[in-house]
């Protein structure tokens, strides 16, 4: 299976992982690791891990076997040199931005992000001199227009939250080699079922575990994936020393929740599919946004650079606010709940949730409108789910 290994498709990667499973016993599940620190054979044996010449494991916060694991499967599906497991998705964000960059340096990011993703740019990491601007990074030329001398990094997030707009990932990795740049993406709304920004060009993927890699809506996790070892020794030294390191526990959930990440994206992609179709012809929907519909601008690319479009849709209604406050506060299959990726579907409101703490003008800026509605679908039976909507959709 070791030789085969690279041949097999992802779903078949997803199911057997890397690596040995339980070299001691031979179980079929992974071990938990439940230990803070590891014993030495002697002292000669301790003194050689600490200095990097023994791979055995020291202090979990520095590795573990359990956390091992997971970053050798998740490394091997993204196509990157190594991975590294850390307590929350933001903390996988905030540990590559305190790696690589310093005060003074500058990054160009995707305006429509992850609010918490933009509020620590605007926030924290302006008071340390670190500067941040925030474009259509679907728009390669709004892309090189804001970069400046002091640039250092592209920060992107495709499809974008919530505006499921695609930005070209080869194009812009094409921009960043020509300015010397580092291209870091944010692949949670894809994962590496559906997307593979490293073979993409991109330098560094990063990933909240807590959406479809696990899946159950029950670990909050990330993980920042580079492309090559140099960057990889660069992370890891950081991610060591401030200790956003994710618990063994935490690891064996979302290991387990990653072996049916391949089923449970077939049936929720199917299933968004069937409701963005149904949501754009239903009378009191003004627009629909999801990569898979004709009417997506850039569904071409997303067929070129994604697998599926994906399980999140987008969708205003002409009644504004008040019509999707209706809607969410009707629904009774579908949860009012932020977060996505879990087996069930949830519905939320970003202007006045996820994206709360952005300015009403540059969430209008990033298109995140009063009205607009993110609808993350899950595994459910489809005809049920359109049933809940248009029984929610009848009361406005």
């Amino acid at each position: 299976m070791k030789n085969r290994h690279k041949q097999l498709a992802d779903a078949s990667r997803i199911v057997h992982g890397i690596g040995p499973v339980d070299p001691a016993w031979g179980g079929v599940s992974t071990p938990i690791h439940q230990s803070s620190t590891f014993s030495f054979a002697d002292a000669a044996q301790g003194a050689a891990r600490f200095a990097g010449e023994d791979d055995g494991y020291i202090y979990t916060r520095m590795g573990n076997p359990t956390n091992a694991a997971l970053e050798r499967s998740l490394a091997d599906l993204e196509e990157g040199y190594g991975a590294m497991v850390t307590a929350s998705g933001m903390a996988a964000i905030t540990t590559t931005w305190l790696a690589l960059l310093s005060s003074g340096d500058h990054l160009v990011s995707t305006a429509a992000v992850y609010g918490p993703s933009r509020t620590v740019l605007k926030r924290d990491f302006s008071r340390f001199g670190i500067e941040a601007s925030f474009v259509n990074t679907a728009d390669i030329d709004a892309i090189a227009a804001a970069c400046r001398p002091e640039t250092r990094l592209l920060f992107v997030e495709t499809p974008a939250n919530p505006t499921l707009e695609i930005t070209d990932l080869e194009a812009v990795a094409a921009l960043a080699r020509e300015r010397n740049l580092l291209l870091m993406v944010d692949n949670t709304f894809s994962t590496p079922y559906l997307q593979k920004p490293l073979t993409l060009g991109a330098d560094i993927v990063v990933h909240s575990l807590t959406k479809f890699i696990n899946g159950h809506s029950d670990v909050v996790g990330g993980v920042i994936i580079p492309r090559d070892e140099e960057l990889f020794r660069r992370l890891r030294s950081v991610l060591n020393y401030f200790g956003g390191t994710m618990d063994p526990h935490q690891a064996w959930l979302v290991l387990r929740g990653l072996k049916t990440l391949a089923l449970r994206l077939d049936r929720s992609c199917a299933n968004a599919a069937q409701l963005a179709d149904y949501l754009e012809q239903h009378p009191q929907v003004k627009r629909v946004v999801y990569p898979g519909l004709a009417s997506h601008p850039q569904r071409e690319l997303s067929q070129r650079q994604m697998k599926l479009p994906g399980a999140m849709i987008s969708f205003e209604l002409k009644g504004g606010t008040a019509a999707g406050r209706i809607v969410m506060d009707s629904v009774e299959l579908c949860t009012l709940a932020v977060s996505l990726g879990g087996f069930e579907t949830l519905i939320q409101h970003p202007a006045s949730m996820t994206h709360a703490g952005m300015p009403r003008e540059q969430r209008l800026q990033a298109e995140i409108t009063d009205g607009l509605v993110r609808l993350a679908v899950g595994c459910e039976e489809v005809d049920d789910l359109q049933a809940d909507l248009e029984q929610a959709l009848a009361k406005i």
